[in-house]
Formats: C-alpha cells, sequence, structure tokens
C-alpha cells in the first residue's frame, strides 16, 4: 500500500525542478487579475487588462510549451494544442452523469477535461498526473478560474490508495502505456465505489479475435506503447479487472484534424507517425491509430 501522503510531499519538490522552476516564477509574477471563465470548445478567460498584462500571460503561456491538450484562449491569445481535446469531449460528454458525483480523472494532462466538466455540476473533481509542467500549465488557467479541483502529482498506481473513492473515473490514453494493463484496471476499480462508472479510452486494432498487438519497439514513433488490443480483447481486460456493463461508446480513426502541429508545440506530431505512402500505417508498419471509448461499471460481486 503507498504512502499517499509522503509521495505528496517528495512529489512537490518537483516544483523546484531547472526546467519547472522559472515556470513557476513566471507563473508567481503574474497579477491578480479578475477574470470571466467559460468552458466551452475552449477553456476562456477574459478580463479588461492592459497590453503589457496580456503579454506577460502570453509570455508565460509561450514559455510552458507543449501544450498538448486544449484549446485555450488566454486573455485573446489562442493557445492552439496539439489535440482538440473538445472532439474527444463530445465523444463521451453524455455518457455519464456527473451531477453531484465526486469525479476522479486519470492521466489529466493540463485539465482541460477537468474544466469542461465543470458545467455538469460535479460535487469535486481530482486530477491524477505525475507531471510538473502539465500542473504548472493547469495552474496558468486556475489560479484564476479558482475551481474546486485538486491537482495531485500522482499516477495510476496511486489510485487504489487515495483517500477517497470516486463515483465516476475518467482514465483517458493512459492504459496502453502499462505492461499490466489487467492490472492498471484492477487498480482503478479499487478507487471506485460500489457500482462506480470507468471511461476508458486506448488505441485498439480492428478484428473479431482476443487478440492484441505487441510493439516490438516503438507504435507510431512512441516508445512505451506496450499492448494495442483489439475490442473483443479488451473486454476480456475488462471483465478481467471486475467490471461489468461494458459498453463501447464510440470507435474512431485519428485524423489531423484532432491531432496535428501548432506552433504551442515543438516537435513532431501525427503527419509525422504514419507512413508517408499510406496513412493507414504507422511509419513502423502497424495499423494505423484508432480509439475505443469504453463505459463500464464495477461489478456488484467483484
Amino acid at each position: 500500500m503507498s504512502d499517499i501522503k509522503a509521495i505528496q510531499k517528495e512529489r512537490q519538490k518537483w516544483m523546484s525542478w531547472k526546467n519547472i522552476a522559472p515556470l513557476r516564477e513566471m507563473l508567481d509574477a503574474l497579477p491578480p487579475v479578475e477574470v470571466e471563465a467559460s468552458f466551452d470548445e475552449r477553456i476562456t478567460l477574459k478580463a479588461d487588462i492592459d497590453d503589457a498584462t496580456k503579454q506577460a500571460f502570453y509570455d508565460a503561456a509561450w514559455a510552458m510549451r507543449p501544450w498538448r491538450k486544449g484549446p485555450f484562449e488566454l486573455f485573446d491569445t489562442f493557445i492552439d494544442s496539439e489535440w482538440r481535446s473538445n472532439l474527444k469531449f463530445d465523444l463521451i460528454k453524455d455518457c455519464v452523469d456527473l451531477k453531484e458525483k465526486v469525479v476522479a480523472d486519470i492521466g489529466c494532462n493540463n485539465g482541460y477535461y477537468m474544466f469542461r466538466m465543470l458545467p455538469y455540476g460535479p460535487k469535486e473533481i481530482v486530477g491524477f498526473d505525475p507531471s510538473p509542467l502539465c500542473k504548472t500549465q493547469f495552474d496558468l488557467f486556475n489560479n484564476y478560474i479558482k475551481a474546486p479541483i485538486t491537482y495531485e502529482l500522482l499516477g495510476v498506481e496511486h489510485f487504489a490508495d487515495y483517500d477517497k473513492k470516486f463515483d465516476v473515473a475518467f482514465c483517458l490514453g493512459v492504459l496502453y502505456h502499462r505492461s499490466d494493463p489487467i492490472a492498471m484496471l484492477k487498480s482503478i476499480k479499487k478507487g471506485l465505489k460500489k457500482e462506480g462508472i470507468l471511461v476508458l479510452d486506448t488505441f485498439m486494432i480492428d478484428g473479431d479475435a482476443d487478440i492484441a498487438l505487441t510493439p516490438k519497439d516503438r507504435y507510431a514513433k512512441i516508445p512505451n506503447i506496450y499492448f494495442v488490443p483489439t475490442v473483443n480483447a479488451l473486454r476480456n481486460w475488462c471483465e478481467r479487472a471486475g467490471f461489468t456493463d461494458i459498453e463501447v461508446v464510440a470507435v474512431t480513426t485519428t485524423t489531423a484534424e484532432e491531432q496535428r502541429k501548432t506552433d504551442w508545440i515543438p516537435g513532431e506530431s501525427l503527419d509525422s507517425f504514419l507512413d508517408p505512402d499510406d496513412e493507414t500505417l504507422t511509419v513502423e508498419g502497424y495499423p494505423a491509430p484508432k480509439r475505443v471509448y469504453l463505459k463500464m461499471k464495477v461489478a456488484s460481486k467483484s
């Protein structure tokens, strides 16, 4: 069992890492501002501020690149993130009732999805992500939104031992990074209340067989991808982990409409991950990325 309080205390030191500390200093130097926040396709902050103040916010946001999730708008600056995460949110926003629920976002990145959940009336939101950069991006917005969201520098491996249980957990784009996906699903189940709900998204391959692709080295240039299952194989994993009522919410092919290079990310994006002569394949020759979105609940006898 993890000593969560000790881990939380230790990870606060991560904010003083040499690549993070200057960002935190920029964040702390930003002036107090009364804002109007909105949570539509873009997470937007508006305020009556002068050009010099706008520039200070722009400089801080620019220094915090890469912005993977979004989009955001910060006092007239459009932060065009690599992922148009609004497309994913639109797929899952109506699949579960969040009203008065205690909600977790496992792998929450910079908090885009948590901000989008606010209009749906959850009782509490807790995000789990061990990235001090993502936490800093989150703070750039929530220092002004002041939403009742807790951001923990913790991973999915700490979820079962956290000091509260959740009605609903979202786990989007995490499972394929784990070498033991069933163990991860079991850990999530332990962190949910009786008959709690999990909304899961992960890479998938087509086919009816109960099998999974195991990339030799990389998948779409990503090094830590362990298993890419068929939907049937994924169902088997979820059932073995103690979930039931497994429902396919959506299946999508990742395209440049959703993921692409922008000025707000250094480096490559989807167009560099696919075979230049055949976009149905990755550069390694594997099937190009598709995603499946599942909703399930904790089995009553698990």
